[in-house]
């Protein structure tokens, strides 16, 4: 298949807002597709690289080769070429990748050089093929699309039920089944604004611990034990302590979702960014262990013992939980029976509370007859936190790619110095409506001081009031500091650049002020 293919299929499907157009585009290009194809075009179309971060700074892709006249790039020749580049290491890695990269854009048009641009500074963001190409697969397959949702679930991805699918057919999905050892999607949480807006969605339910942790899935097949990551990576090397804890479990087969994370000797959740360096170390793992100890906490369970529980009611499996794991391995929860009660209501509200104030995200409120839709962010799963935001002030902005071509998408931002400077803190372009891009394409073009045909750099004279989850030590920037999961709220022209937040307002949001 031609990589000018998937280019024009995610242009289509980035202009249509309408779901079943979508479906229709992706279920065409499934039929046209061979089967080889299909999972790297999947990854493409979804704005993924099969082969994740290619270690490439925008230095190596400013100067691009000139466009060829003729669209001859196929995409099994793109998945190779960006391999060779990942698996690029050591002395003169960056200019041996620079070199590839040129040859690479060198035989792309360009409409697909704009593609791949977007691909490789992953400015393509669908969205779309969560849910529509699914439905895509079963149209053009004529399989049922309940199955394969299903199929997908329990594949832990897209990808490898749309290979068997356009290969075997629908009798491929019987492939497809609860396997311990196999990690699965995990079901997700959608937000609300408040406790009592959760409860009183859900009715009765169970409010949950939200913990700032590593999202992991154990699986135990006798003595036996994997752990994996929310993304199905296998960590369980690095992990020790965590697969004694599931070894010593009295069942011999299991699936279990929890958090890892690590705590002070206060008994109080250290820094996410510790928890992540922890499980993503690849060093010395007895001393990394050493270091920064874990500890397992889990709130459901899917498998025990041959039992596949997806389909029960949470409040069914969390008993099926509380059989299997002990107390102090468990989440901290609140039951709601009766959420017409307000003194039912205030109790949970009151455990969000205490939660947040034990150094914990929020809460999740869960109702009790929800199955576990692994893989989906579903309505009977419902995350509360805290809000917290920052006035900052836009530095610069970058321009966009993908469906933002010819948008000031990225933006860089800052918070004010003591002096009245401004000191960068990260870059963000979540958040951004379609109407936010084009008001701020106008108006920062007319901040503009410089341009060097990626970054913009603008006057620091527009504020932008920026939510995020937690501030975190970074490297990267020059305070040491950077915001994370920040996204745009809104812009507060009513606002001076002289009222924005200074620097010493998010170190001490940090703790290090």
């Amino acid at each position: 298949m031609l990589f000018a293919e998937v280019a024009r299929v995610s242009g289509e499907v980035a202009r249509t807002s309408a779901r079943t157009r979508k479906t229709a585009l992706l279920a065409e290009f499934f039929r046209a597709a061979e089967p080889e194809d299909v999972p790297i075009a999947i990854a493409y179309l979804s704005g993924r690289l099969p082969q994740g971060r290619l270690g490439v700074g925008w230095s190596a892709l400013r100067d691009r080769a000139r466009p060829a006249e003729e669209a001859t790039l196929t995409v099994t020749a793109v998945d190779a070429a960006l391999t060779a580049v990942r698996e690029l290491t050591g002395t003169g890695s960056q200019t041996a990748r620079r070199s590839l990269l040129q040859d690479l854009f060198g035989a792309a048009t360009d409409r697909e050089q704009r593609y791949l641009l977007g691909l490789v500074t992953g400015e393509v963001r669908q969205g779309a093929l969560d849910a529509a190409a699914a439905e895509g697969l079963a149209a053009a397959t004529e399989a049922p699309p309940a199955r394969v949702r299903r199929a997908v679930m329990l594949a832990g991805g897209l990808e490898p039920v749309a290979r068997a699918l356009l290969a075997r057919g629908p009798a491929a999905l019987d492939e497809f089944s609860m396997t311990v050892g196999r990690p699965l999607l995990p079901m997700l949480a959608s937000g609300a604004k408040s406790v009592a807006e959760a409860v009183g969605k859900l009715g009765a339910c169970a409010v949950e611990e939200k913990l700032d942790g590593i999202r992991v899935q154990v699986h135990r097949e006798q003595a036996a034990v994997r752990i994996y990551t929310r993304t199905l990576d296998d960590v369980t090397a690095r992990l020790p302590e965590i697969a004694a804890s599931a070894a010593a479990l009295d069942a011999e087969r299991f699936i279990l979702d929890g958090e890892v994370l690590a705590f002070d000797k206060a008994g109080r959740p250290r820094a996410f960014q510790e928890t992540a360096g922890r499980v993503g170390s690849r060093l010395d793992v007895t001393a990394a262990a050493e270091a920064t100890p874990v500890h397992a906490v889990f709130f459901d369970v899917l498998s025990v013992d041959g039992r596949d529980l997806l389909d029960l009611p949470y409040a069914d499996r969390h008993e099926a939980l509380e059989a299997l794991v002990p107390e102090e391995l468990r989440v901290r929860r609140l039951v709601v029976e009766d959420a017409q009660d307000p003194a039912q209501t205030a109790a949970a509200e009151e455990f969000f509370a205490r939660t947040v104030e034990r150094g914990h995200e929020g809460v999740v409120v869960k109702g009790a007859a929800s199955p576990y839709a692994a893989g989906r962010r579903g309505a009977s799963w419902l995350k509360v936190k805290p809000v917290h935001t920052l006035d900052l002030v836009v530095l610069a902005v970058e321009r966009g790619h993908g469906r933002r071509t010819g948008k000031l998408s990225n933006l860089h931002l800052g918070a004010r110095e003591a002096d009245g400077s401004f000191v960068m803190l990260g870059k963000t372009f979540k958040g951004l409506t379609d109407a936010m891009l084009d008001w701020q394409t106008e108006r920062l073009q007319e901040l503009a001081v410089r341009d060097d045909g990626y970054t913009v750099t603008v006057r620091p004279e527009l504020v932008v009031e920026i939510a995020y989850d937690a501030v975190q030590t970074s490297p990267r920037y020059p305070a040491g500091l950077t915001l994370r999961f920040a996204r745009v709220l809104r812009y507060r022209e009513d606002k001076q650049p002289s009222e924005a937040d200074t620097i010493a307002t998010v170190r001490a949001a940090h703790g290090s002020g």
